[in-house]
């Protein structure tokens, strides 16, 4: 990563947690050295005029109950969840900007670069009346396009149904998942108050809730914004740098409901391993796309007898990897604790589940205890010892109690772990001391032996304060395997990092030689 691409990027747009990628019909910043720009200026934000149908009777007074819960049943009384301690600072709403060409006030873009730099992260599209998760705003896609010496940027929110309806009635529809539940009481009026507005014809949940709000993924030769609780919404950037949502995408009726928002993609077989999870068995369900993008079957696995956490998983040549932790359902937790049907267990012991990646069912699906391994996200994992053993890395997160409510208690300490698939030994080794999440690698090598990972750092989560590179061949050795490190300034916050190398096609290039 280079100034341009962490500082410039995090001081023009509001940091979010959320996956950056590069389009990949454009070089993106792979020939880049250094950049010469210390500022720039953009146009003032036109006024954002919308059209919004006078309300109904039935829509005031449905909202009046709305009001009525937000403010009597259910108050943003904790400071996790109060909208104006959630939404203060860099994590403030942002309005839509159109294509605007950024006026380089000192230095100059090298004319060689020839592409887009592309975020996704949460941004509500009203100022949230009751109690507000930063994980429930809407997705908005922030774009810079480079090209022939100029910048343009641009901030579209992803149209999916839920934007659509909310945009169209001018007011909230469908609740918040993460706040509008905490709570037997909270949970039982904000039920009610959604059957009646499906029953008054405001929304039908088969078109979708979700909020494309979480990552960005390219492959069968899209680009889709993602988010967990639906299907992938594909997207696209025009010419002129504009962002436009072309649709909902189902595969041609094979994906149903939901996927995750962390596909991996193998780029020696162009193939994509994807999965979705519910609180309904099976609780999880794994599939992939072949190099064109079609939908493969579903293999259900059963052998996930609990709701779970599912939010990333790993693959390998041989395998795909997945973590059933210690956050799932816990309604006790809702109807005893006031707090969210998601929870943690602590009473649970965390495990990994490794099955075939090519598996048409799971007789193969082998499961082991890794107690205390929590994980969110995923780095990589590869096969060792002719496939007899797999290695994998992620972020452990030592305080899982807070990873939904309290993020800024979290601590999260990556790990190497190790599995023998034939004896079941399990033995681990930390990376690093210092709270890292959200990592990446040279996409490259996705699913194969790497030797850098590129990771942010949490101060405190979820503001990024800068980014660090470790070395994975050191964490054998027990000892810190931080190499470099970049730390963005004080008052300056970053995204997720993400790596671009600078000859793609090159199989002799060297792993950490890229941006």
């Amino acid at each position: 990563m280079d100034s341009f691409s962490s500082s410039f990027l995090s001081t023009v747009l509001p940091p979010k947690l959320f996956s950056v990628i590069p389009l990949p019909k454009f070089a993106a910043f792979s020939n880049s050295t250094h950049f010469n720009v210390s500022s720039a200026r953009i146009e003032e934000k036109p006024v954002r005029r919308l059209r919004v149908a006078e309300p109904t009777i039935p829509t005031i007074l449905l909202n009046a109950c709305d009001n009525i819960i937000n403010n009597f049943i259910d108050p943003p009384l904790k400071f996790s969840v109060d909208p104006r301690h959630v939404l203060s600072d860099n994590f403030g709403p942002v309005d839509e900007l159109p294509p605007t060409e950024c006026e380089v006030i000192e230095g100059s873009l090298p004319s060689c670069l020839d592409g887009a730099y592309i975020r996704n992260g949460p941004n509500p599209q009203y100022y949230p009346r009751g109690p507000y998760h930063l994980f429930d705003g809407d997705g908005m896609l922030h774009s810079i396009k480079i090209s022939q010496g100029k910048a343009t940027l641009c901030s579209r929110y992803v149209k999916t149904y839920k934007y659509t309806i909310e945009r169209d009635a001018g007011s909230p529809i469908i609740p918040n998942v993460f706040s509008g539940f905490n709570g037997l009481t909270a949970s039982a009026a904000r039920g009610a108050l959604s059957a009646a507005r499906f029953v008054a014809g405001q929304f039908n949940p088969l078109n979708g809730i979700g909020l494309a709000n979480t990552s960005l993924a390219f492959f069968g030769n899209r680009l889709y914004a993602l988010g967990e609780s639906d299907l992938p919404y594909s997207v696209c950037l025009t010419p002129n740098g504009d962002i436009e949502t072309v649709g909902r995408h189902d595969f041609d009726g094979k994906l149903f409901m939901s996927m995750t928002a962390h596909p991996k993609t193998d780029s020696d077989t162009g193939e994509t391993f994807a999965f979705r999870y519910g609180p309904m068995p099976p609780f999880l369900t794994y599939f992939r796309f072949d190099a064109n993008g079609t939908k493969q079957p579903d293999v259900p696995i059963f052998s996930m007898n609990r709701p779970s956490f599912l939010h990333d998983f790993a693959i390998t040549k041989k395998y795909a990897i997945f973590a059933d932790i210690q956050i799932g359902m816990n309604p006790m937790n809702m109807i005893f604790g006031g707090g969210s049907v998601v929870g943690a267990d602590p009473a649970k012991v965390p495990r990994l589940g490794i099955i075939p990646r090519y598996a048409k069912d799971e007789s193969e699906m082998k499961w082991f205890d890794v107690p205390g391994f929590n994980i969110i996200h995923a780095i990589n994992a590869w096969d060792e010892d002719d496939g007899n053993s797999i290695v994998m890395i992620a972020p452990n997160i030592l305080s899982v109690e807070h990873t939904l409510e309290r993020m800024d208690l979290i601590h999260a300490l990556v790990e190497k772990v190790k599995i023998d698939l034939n004896t079941g030994l399990v033995t681990r080794h930390p990376m690093s001391a210092r709270n890292l999440d959200f990592a990446v690698i040279n996409p490259a090598y996705t699913g194969k032996k790497n030797r850098f990972v590129y990771a942010a750092v949490g101060d405190p989560m979820p503001k990024i304060s800068g980014l660090v590179k470790l070395a994975v061949s050191k964490g054998r050795e027990r000892q810190e395997c931080t190499v470099a490190s970049r730390m963005y300034g004080e008052g300056c916050y970053g995204g997720e990092p993400f790596f671009v190398a600078k000859e793609p096609e090159n199989p002799e290039a060297e792993e950490d030689d890229g941006r």
